[in-house]
């Protein structure tokens, strides 16, 4: 059998849930997208929330594994290997899902939608970070216990990238965020959406070029608290071609590569999108700001959830419901 090259996850897999992502993690295993964190509903009336299962197919087995210590998470993750048979892409493949305590066990059969179990607060991820699944696909011959490893992962959705000016009113607060009421979502519970790139022009153009372009797809990853991040394009949004000759690229391009293509917000600029997938940023040294003051980062990804907006993260600040803010991207100098 030929080895699978990627894994489409269609919009039937991906409707399940109300929030994804694939970049936003600090962990090499969503390197280049390869998983994805899956985020269901929670839930109105304080009970836990349960995992859908992405796929269906037959539980091959489960295992407690040890997880790093941290104040606000449990001392264990758990790990749930199905054997898939659907969605289509995903047949034959073995899916790696994480972060559920597990109500299923080997050889018992599950369809996608059947609960897995309930979600757990592991201490693999930041505490600004909500419940959800961490999910990756391996070929049967592949090691299904390493972190690292997966399938690249493409989506079956084209998510809508929504225009945002950098500014907006805190609508929700936590110890370590702050949540803005923008942009909003245009159309909640129909379709995914989430902030727009800039791109345009060789990485020797500067921020303020009119070279840059509102057409850019969806950012999705942590800027700049993760190292990387990713441009997730609707189909048709990305498509500025790198002109000229001599400029500076950081990377080598071939002929009609997009090597040296800027991604930036509102002309601040963040990366250079990669040659390699088309997708991947690795972030440049910058500092975010809010209202002139650095804060740890963004916190950016889809959604399709009426409570969609941008989620700073600043543990080192406090916001208030109500305070109007405006974000900025600035170059470490």
């Amino acid at each position: 059998m030929a080895a699978t090259t990627s894994v489409t996850l269609p919009e039937s897999v991906l409707a399940q849930y109300a929030r994804f992502s694939l970049y936003n993690s600090p962990y090499p295993a969503h390197d280049a997208g390869c998983a994805i964190d899956l985020y269901p509903e929670p839930p109105r009336d304080g009970r836990t929330t349960i995992a859908p299962s992405p796929v269906s197919g037959t539980v091959r087995e489960t295992r407690t594994v040890r997880a790093p210590q941290q104040p606000y998470a449990v001392e264990h993750d758990h790990l749930v290997l199905i054997d898939c048979d659907g969605p289509a892409d995903c047949a034959g493949l073995t899916a790696r899902v994480l972060h559920v305590d597990p109500t299923v066990a080997a050889g018992d059969r599950v369809d996608r939608g059947d609960s897995l179990g309930e979600l757990v607060r592991a201490g693999f991820f930041a505490p600004w970070v909500d419940n959800h699944l961490h999910v990756g696909f391996r070929d049967p011959e592949q090691n299904p216990y390493r972190a690292s490893g997966s399938l690249p992962l493409e989506l079956g959705v084209d998510p809508k990238p929504l225009d945002w000016d950098g500014t907006g009113t805190v609508v929700a607060t936590g110890d370590t965020y702050a949540i803005l009421d923008a942009p909003a979502h245009p159309n909640p519970g129909a379709e995914f959406v989430g902030v727009r790139a800039d791109t345009g022009g060789p990485t020797s153009v500067s921020r303020s070029s009119s070279e840059y372009h509102s057409n850019g797809g969806v950012l999705d990853g942590g800027l700049p608290h993760y190292d990387g991040g990713g441009l997730l394009a609707s189909s048709g949004s990305v498509s500025v071609s790198v002109s000229g000759s001599g400029a500076e690229t950081g990377a080598s391009a071939g002929a009609g590569s997009a090597a040296a293509e800027l991604v930036s917000l509102n002309g601040d600029r963040l990366g250079v999108r990669s040659a390699d997938d088309g997708r991947s940023i690795a972030w440049d040294d910058v500092t975010v700001t809010a209202n002139g003051e650095p804060i740890t980062g963004l916190s950016l990804f889809c959604a399709r959830d009426s409570d969609f907006g941008v989620k700073l993260i600043c543990p080192e600040r406090a916001f208030e419901i109500g305070d109007a803010v405006q974000v900025r991207v600035r170059p470490e100098r």
